[in-house]
């Protein structure tokens, strides 16, 4: 993070433009025992936190000032496992360690790409094409051929 914040921490900072964001988050308030501050990345100072707009509109984000802000499925990860109940902290690690992690990465960038589409969901809930493709590096012998 850049500096102090001003910001109570833990934050789950999201998309306060997106229904589809908005619905999910009253979900998981209703169904996890903890919640943490939550607030839309438009209503605070993005730089203090170590963000961008950029990324700050392309996933969801866990920040809790001692450590590097943790983006998308790993947000999610973290949220759960932030729970004082073991049932939530163990799948909250679960989710945070391979293989799982693996593909709550990809459905996370299926979701975030798609969100305009599922519920609650509007046009306001677009993101631009290719931007949530998670990051796959080649093997050096793929590079090769």
């Amino acid at each position: 993070m850049n500096g102090s914040t001003p910001y109570d921490l833990p934050l789950l900072v999201y998309d306060g433009d997106c229904g589809f964001c908005a619905t999910s988050l009253r979900a998981l308030r209703r169904t996890l025992p903890s919640w943490p501050r939550a607030t839309a990345w438009q209503a605070v100072d993005l730089g203090r936190l170590g963000l961008s707009a950029d990324q700050a509109q392309r996933a969801a984000w866990w920040v809790t000032g001692d450590r590097p802000p943790r983006r998308g499925a790993m947000a999610f990860a973290a949220l759960l496992a932030w729970q004082p109940a073991r049932g939530w902290r163990l799948t909250g690690w679960l989710i945070a360690h391979p293989p799982l992690s693996w593909a709550a990465v990809v459905v996370y960038a299926l979701v975030a790409r798609h969100r305009r589409h599922l519920p609650g969901g509007t046009a306001a809930c677009s993101v631009s094409p290719g931007i949530n493709r998670p990051k796959i590096r080649s093997s050096p012998t793929s590079a090769r051929r």
